[in-house]
């Protein structure tokens, strides 16, 4: 019943194109007409373009999967696909704290016309968002793709929460041994954009050259990166947040000095206390230029810090209670790998307990 005689329906990303002929709901099938020939394999994905799909947000067999496998097996990160509306993440947040799993975050796909449109409601809700582009690519003109990639990502960088650009971003290497020039413009304009990841997914999930495609997608990064002003990116970001939020709670406020200062003193790295892993994220969101490690006692910060947040690293301690032992044994560790000189300046931002939100203060340290 979502479809109608003379709509389109795309498989496989739209390698096979049906169009509808007509619809019996008593039976339930859908009569269509195969538009070109495709070779399609198992379990492929199925597009209504310009339809809105009246589908439950939750199957039963997803909210058994969150409960009796995610949350059981704690996992770090709830990827949630075609999320249409505000109310979709709630609903999943919801099913987690339910199931013992409140800590657990949720990266929003947005996939179709629908979640476009109700972006703002959706990014204020969820923890990260996902420009998930083959999918979108066949709910919205192609050619408009890049710029919703674009609205996507900056309205993600102003308030702070991660972005990942996935999909199709080297193709070919599922079967070739080396990318087009096109696909590697693609990755290092996504760098560019502002997004905080980029992923593979049928490169390395059934592609014949996956270790190849994760080099050159790392090598394109970093080569993407070198050409980034920080400075320059950092005022962007901080005049934004003033322009959209207003004034800046006072651990961002300490986050935004801290990168100002690195960048102004010309620090090697910024080293973040943070428990719950805010403060890290609010240091990430500022784009410094330089390494970030992040200290804490609890691995799932951790985890979340060193796979999610741009430029950070982290390392898991006993206690962070005794800071000053802590600070000079990771500025050492510098030292050692390199990292830093004698002398050199280190920015350090850390509260004055081990209690979630205390974050308020931002020092200098030289190694």
């Amino acid at each position: 019943t979502s479809v109608t005689p003379g709509q389109s329906i795309l498989v496989a990303d739209g390698s096979l194109v049906l169009t509808v002929l007509s619809c019996s709901a008593d039976v339930g099938e859908v009569s269509c007409r195969i538009g070109n020939n495709a070779s399609i394999g198992e379990r492929k994905n199925m597009n209504l373009p310009g339809v809105v799909v009246d589908l439950p947000t939750l199957t039963e067999k997803d909210i058994d999967d969150i409960a009796n496998f995610g949350c059981a097996n704690d996992v770090d990160f709830i990827a949630a696909s075609f999320v249409r509306k505000a109310s979709d993440v709630t609903l999943i947040r919801q099913v987690l704290s339910d199931n013992g799993g409140a800590h657990i975050k949720i990266i929003c796909k947005i996939e179709n016309l629908e979640g476009l449109e109700n972006y703002d409601d959706i990014l204020e809700e969820t923890d990260a968002i996902m420009v998930a582009r083959g999918d979108l690519g066949m709910e919205i003109p192609p050619e408009k793709v890049f710029l919703a990639q674009k609205m996507m990502i900056r309205s993600a960088n102003v308030v702070g929460k991660p972005v990942i650009t996935a999909t199709q971003m080297l193709e070919s290497m599922i079967t070739n041994p080396r990318p087009t020039r096109a696909e590697c413009s693609d990755v290092a304009n996504a760098v560019l954009d502002g997004t905080d990841c980029v992923m593979l997914s049928g490169e390395t999930a059934n592609g014949e050259h996956s270790e190849a495609a994760v080099t050159i997608m790392a090598r394109t990064c970093c080569e993407a990166e070198s050409a980034i002003n920080f400075d320059s990116l950092y005022q962007a970001v901080r005049n934004s947040t003033l322009r959209n939020i207003g004034i800046l709670s006072t651990s961002e406020s300490i986050a935004s000095s801290a990168v100002k200062t690195a960048i102004d003193v010309g620090a090697k790295a910024i080293i973040v206390c943070s428990q719950s892993g805010a403060t890290a994220q609010q240091v990430a969101k500022f784009r410094p230029g330089m390494e970030v490690t992040v200290l804490t006692t609890i691995k799932h910060t951790a985890r979340l810090c060193n796979g999610l947040f741009k430029g950070c690293k982290s390392k898991v301690l006993n206690s962070i209670n005794d800071t000053d032992k802590i600070l000079e044994e990771t500025v050492a560790e510098y030292r050692t790998s390199g990292l830093a000189s004698a002398g050199n300046p280190i920015v350090v931002v850390h509260g004055t307990t081990e209690l979630k939100g205390s974050t308020n203060t931002m020092k200098i340290m030289y190694a």
